[in-house]
């Protein structure tokens, strides 16, 4: 496909975003939409790219590609709309920063390995922003950047590893477990005593100290999740497979004997 055949496919989704925006004959759901309204969907999206690329299946991730890159379009509509800024503004910022943050690419900079990539990245990046060098950002600057651009699993484990890094850890894995009970009771507490607002932060103590274990048996909280999910869902389609009316219409022990039997039929595919 020649450039200007992407370009020309870029312009048909842009117009047809603008036509679906437009108080003129546009579609009522996408004209009530806001930048927050859609969060939830470019977070969905971008979970589809990935679950799309781990399957391999070439026009899934271009399908989901798709989906993604919507968004982006979508955000840059409704910006422009009010004039704050537009695709245009996108594209161009991005190819810059691009080319800044390679200049050993786009300059005169030699770099001899990946790492020295990553570390004049870095460095570039801090300067841009206006903050210390990497080496001499406190350690809460680090960790709130984490806070802000990973999901909630994963950036917790990237916190407590970083501060592991410089101490702040405990001595051995019995600490943990106590930290883990200490959690476990308090969210219990908390659950019969406190006010949803004290429950919610409870609970993310609670997390916070499995992830803790996860950690120091080198397990991955987000990997051991999703499957889980997917175990869940795998044994629903097993029971669902075997009934002849809704799950709904079933008591909680037919259920529950359905359940484990669906448990033992895939337990006995995999062996």
């Amino acid at each position: 496909m020649t450039m200007n055949q992407n370009l020309a496919a870029l312009q048909e989704l842009i117009d047809v975003v603008a036509k679906l925006r437009s108080p003129d004959g546009g579609c009522p759901w996408d004209l009530a939409q806001t930048p927050e309204s859609l969060t939830p969907y470019v977070i969905e999206e971008a979970y589809e790219v990935v679950d799309a690329i781990k399957s391999g299946d070439q026009n899934a991730i271009a399908e989901e590609l798709g989906d993604l890159l919507l968004q982006v379009v979508l955000q840059a509509q409704i910006a422009s709309e009010s004039g704050q800024f537009s695709l245009k503004e996108i594209a161009e910022g991005i190819a810059q920063k691009l080319i800044r943050r390679h200049p050993h690419v786009f300059g005169d900079v030699t770099v001899a390995s990946v790492d020295e990539v990553r570390q004049n990245w870095e460095e570039i990046k801090a300067a841009e922003k206006g903050e210390p060098s990497p080496e001499n950002q406190k350690l809460s600057t680090k960790l709130s950047r984490y806070g802000r651009s990973l999901p909630p699993l994963t950036g917790a484990m990237k916190i407590s590893q970083k501060a592991a890094d410089v101490g702040f850890e405990w001595e051995n894995i019995e600490g943990v477990w106590e930290k883990f009970h200490e959690e476990l009771a308090e969210f219990q507490q908390a659950l019969a005593e406190e006010t949803p607002e004290a429950q919610q932060a409870e609970l993310g103590d609670l997390l916070f100290a499995i992830i803790q274990l996860a950690r120091w048996h080198n397990l991955d909280p987000s990997a051991g999740l999703q499957g889980t999910n997917q175990r869940f869902i795998q044994r629903l389609q097993k029971m669902e497979a075997v009934v002849n009316r809704p799950l709904s219409d079933y008591s909680l022990q037919e259920l529950e004997s359905l359940w484990q039997q669906a448990k033992a039929q895939i337990a006995q595919e995999g062996t």
